[in-house]
């Protein structure tokens, strides 16, 4: 394949798994030979430090704060004269319409990575651009079913795992499999030998749901156990979550350790990953978590299933669910032996099945059988 120029757009690169998703693509991209840059509408973001070394070029003077607002973005595509535009989020995706109309010869290419609702632009986009790009199985069925894409419109490609495991070298813990660092996180939040950890992370969203994942712990209290809930993220829903958890009696047992720019110590330090999200297409944090050897119990969302090898790497129940929730915890946590096999297998499962390079050529080779480039040849 000759080389592409690649422009993927996104509003700003805050710190969800869409944004991840952008940067590990525009820098795999790039590591493939290809000229790649990244146009964001608002300045910053926390993921903006780790784009490099892919440039950026921000729209808004300044941060105006709106996430659908885009000055300059036709002129500067124009300008900079891309083979393919990938638009990635839901308000990248609600110029795709207008883009198609400016700017032909250039490949326009939408991406499904939501499962909420569409705002009224992404859905006249999706009819204007080349082709569609569904991060899960289940939100293809979306396009075409509820949306009315044809079926040959819309190609799967899984989220590629964004935070590969600590080296294997790292120094470990004598008798606990765990690094030096890790066990030190732990020993600092006071979780001994036999204690078991839970893990989320993401950004605190009403739709992440992160309250029922306190509510469903707060069912173990009374049975025993010794355990700890972590969350990783920042959001609007982080107050609110943290005064619930003061609230039930857990300020102890659950912690919160905001946005963390690298969260594999945390990965590397917990014993088990939960999710009670209602709006997923395809979760980052599974993959990441399955990837670091952590067994899944998850609510279940759209694609969801598609990132465990349910009843091997981990259980779904059902969602809102909250006594089904607290009962698969109960199963993992109270055996150790139980919770290891799906670690081990979790890990083989997500290494393989996300891995980032082959990710990178899917996209890639979706470009090419648009005819991306086809005029320099």
């Amino acid at each position: 394949m000759s080389m592409l120029r690649i422009r993927i757009v996104q509003d700003v690169l805050r710190s969800g798994g869409t944004e991840r998703q952008t940067v590990l693509l525009a820098q795999a991209f790039r590591a493939a030979g290809h000229e790649v840059g990244v146009v964001t509408f608002r300045p910053g973001g926390v993921l903006a430090p780790t784009l490099a070394p892919v440039s950026a070029t921000v729209l808004q003077p300044f941060d105006l704060g709106l996430n659908w607002f885009a000055p300059g973005l036709v002129r500067t595509l124009r300008r900079e004269r891309p083979d393919v535009v990938l638009l990635m989020g839901r308000m990248a995706n609600s110029h795709g319409a207008r883009l198609v109309a400016a700017l032909p010869g250039m490949v326009v290419v939408g991406t499904m990575r939501t499962g909420k609702a569409l705002p009224r632009g992404f859905r006249r986009s999706l009819a204007k651009v080349a082709h569609v790009v569904a991060n899960s199985a289940e939100s293809a069925r979306v396009l075409v079913e509820r949306y009315g894409l044809a079926a040959e419109r819309v190609s799967v490609i899984h989220n590629a795992l964004v935070f590969k495991p600590l080296s294997e070298a790292t120094a470990m813990e004598a008798g606990t499999g765990r690094s030096v660092e890790a066990e030190g996180l732990r020993q600092a939040q006071g979780v001994g030998a036999g204690a078991a950890v839970m893990l989320c992370v993401g950004m605190f969203r009403p739709e992440k749901n992160q309250r029922a994942l306190i509510e469903a712990a707060a069912r173990l209290s009374t049975g025993g156990l010794d355990w700890r809930l972590w969350f990783v993220g920042e959001g609007p829903e982080r107050a609110a979550c943290t005064a619930l958890a003061k609230r039930l009696g857990l300020a102890e047992r659950v912690r919160f350790f905001g946005f963390q720019k690298d969260p594999r110590l945390y990965y590397a330090a917990a014993d088990l990953a939960v999710l009670a999200s209602r709006a997923e297409s395809l979760s980052n944090f599974l993959i990441e978590a399955q990837a670091h050897g952590l067994p899944v119990v998850a609510a279940r969302a759209t694609g969801v299933d598609e990132c465990i090898a349910e009843g091997i790497t981990g259980v779904l129940v059902p969602a809102d669910d909250e006594a089904a929730f607290a009962a698969a915890l109960m199963s993992y946590l109270s055996d150790p032996l139980a919770r290891a096999a799906a670690g081990a297998a979790a890990g083989k499962f997500a290494r393989t099945a996300f891995a980032p390079a082959e990710r990178a050529r899917d996209y890639l080779a979706l470009f090419a059988r648009l005819g991306a480039g086809r005029q320099k040849s």
